[in-house]
């Protein structure tokens, strides 16, 4: 499996800042409990030249779960708004570095972007070093976003039924170990507690420091320590979609192809009145 870094430094992205071609997008979102509003951030100061990606919005309407993946002509109606092509270089980035920038950097790469990166650090960090922020709106030029759905990167629910059936591809969990194992509540109203049959529980929060993903060494000893076979199929999952696609990133960084993600995640499984439902550690993971 051949590495390949999906992240940019604050220097490399300051370089080029006003580049053509190059378009920096703020994903930033936040569960209720962290107490930040990304929208409102963003409007208070974003990196110069930055469009705002919103996560509840840029959903598929009426599908009763909060972060569907949109179908392929809504999605190019708000990259296009939002100025953005899909030969565009795309910089994304989120408040503290690693939690929502993945989710909208696998989007994009799922409905045929090329060149999608996020940004190490996130902006937290970026404004803490003096670089260049504004509470100006960014001027956008709309465009056109010819999509190239890559469907075969994403699970349904009924892709997960046959998984959980027949153990034929490993499921790795990306929700804290408390929620993995039912210790602790889930946010959602309705959602039962627990994990997936057979799942792999890896916290998207243990794949980062200081806002930046892991190097490849640490990122395999993750997944490994997980009981995660790198060499099989993997599918991800988290809460709803998001943190799973911290999972992603880590799985293409290290050159793991074979990897879809569970739009629907636990907040689809988990309220399902007849998917199987496992408490307690997961198995198969090492101390």
């Amino acid at each position: 499996m051949a590495e390949r870094s999906f992240t940019v430094s604050p220097d490399w992205l300051e370089e080029r800042l006003g580049s053509p071609g190059l378009v920096v997008v703020d994903a930033s979102w936040y569960l209720p409990a962290q107490n930040r509003n990304g929208k409102a951030e963003y409007d208070a100061a974003h990196i110069t030249g930055a469009v705002f990606f919103d996560h509840d919005l840029i959903v598929e309407p009426d599908t009763g779960l909060p972060h569907t993946l949109p179908n392929e002509k809504l999605f190019a109606q708000f990259a296009g708004s939002m100025g953005i092509s899909a030969d565009d270089t795309i910089v994304v980035y989120d408040g503290p570095g690693l939690f929502s920038a993945p989710r909208a950097w696998w989007m994009f790469r799922v409905m045929g972007a090329k060149e999608v990166f996020v940004l190490d650090g996130g902006f937290d960090r970026w404004k803490a070093a003096g670089r260049p922020v504004t509470a100006e709106p960014t001027k956008i030029a709309p465009c056109l976003f010819e999509t190239d759905f890559d469907q075969a990167r994403v699970a349904s629910l009924a892709d997960m039924r046959r998984v959980v059936d027949d153990g034929s591809v490993r499921v790795v969990d990306a929700r804290p170990a408390g929620r993995f194992s039912a210790d602790e509540p889930e946010p959602r109203a309705g959602v039962r507690g627990g994990h997936m049959p057979g799942a792999a529980s890896l916290p998207a929060s243990s794949l980062s420091e200081d806002g930046k993903l892991l190097p490849p060494d640490k990122l395999r000893e993750a997944f490994a320590k997980a009981g995660v076979d790198l060499n099989g199929p993997v599918v991800t999952s988290c809460g709803s979609g998001v943190t799973a696609a911290i999972l992603t990133l880590a799985l293409e960084t290290l050159g793991q192809t074979d990897n879809r993600l569970y739009d629907g995640s636990w907040s689809e499984w988990g309220s399902q009145a007849d998917t199987p439902v496992e408490t307690g550690p997961a198995k198969g993971a090492t101390a």
